[in-house]
């Protein structure tokens, strides 16, 4: 499949869709280099980007150097407790650390309040667990569609520590891909046909290039949020 997506890009100039004004104090933050006119989502044709445009969101600068430290500094020595695994037990995760929590400290609750109320439906019941995943600088996300008996309509996620690439493939036809520029800082959201009829993954360090442009894959943690079945 990375053959044909390859050869296709080739082929074909990507479609570009940008899902809010660029942040270029955020990317400037992240190590991003500055792309004052690129976007942050770019797809195999127009007709999907269009399609999908509602349904995939990048929030650039979403949360703070101090929020992300706020993070960091409740996760982290629980983290560091667990060996990274390469091994999960779906294959869908190499190189990483997990785990999920509840309670959180005053500085973090106000993001995830932010989270969820910009994110998902008034009054959609929402996962109790916050779940995060510690990625290796070496690890990476296989392409994936998360279970619909645990999870609802919505999934938003928080990266931090590092840039990355997220990319969206649909499941019964590997022509139609989309790829989302990921910066530190942002928070991605994926609904409703992106969420349940794409695959997502984020790309190992060697593969991290967004639209002709190279995007250094660091250690990376999410911090991810999701809705129940409905």
């Amino acid at each position: 499949m990375k053959l044909l997506l390859n050869v296709l890009k080739r082929i074909h100039k990507p479609a570009v869709y940008s899902s809010q004004p660029r942040c270029r104090s955020s990317s400037a933050r992240s190590g991003l280099l500055p792309l004052r006119d690129e976007a942050l989502i770019v797809g195999s044709n127009p007709e999907l980007v269009q399609r999908l445009g509602p349904q995939v969101e990048v929030r650039t600068g979403f949360v703070t150097e101090e929020e992300e430290g706020a993070f960091m500094q409740e996760l982290e020595l629980g983290l560091k407790k667990k060996r990274y695994e390469f091994d999960h037990w779906d294959g869908a995760i190499h190189g990483y650390r997990e785990t999920e929590r509840v309670m959180w400290g005053e500085r973090c609750e106000e993001v995830l309040s932010r989270v969820r109320s910009g994110a998902f439906p008034e009054g959609s019941p929402l996962l109790g667990p916050v779940h995060i995943l510690d990625l290796d600088k070496t690890g990476y996300i296989k392409p994936h569609i998360d279970s619909v008996k645990f999870c609802g309509s919505t999934i938003a996620g928080l990266s931090l520590l590092s840039d990355s690439i997220m990319r969206l493939v649909k499941e019964d036809d590997a022509e139609e891909w989309l790829d989302l520029l990921l910066p530190r800082f942002s928070l991605y959201i994926l609904r409703d046909q992106a969420r349940y009829n794409f695959t997502h993954q984020i790309l190992k360090d060697e593969e991290s290039v967004f639209n002709g442009q190279r995007v250094p894959r660091l250690r990376r943690i999410s911090v991810i949020c999701r809705n129940l079945p409905g």
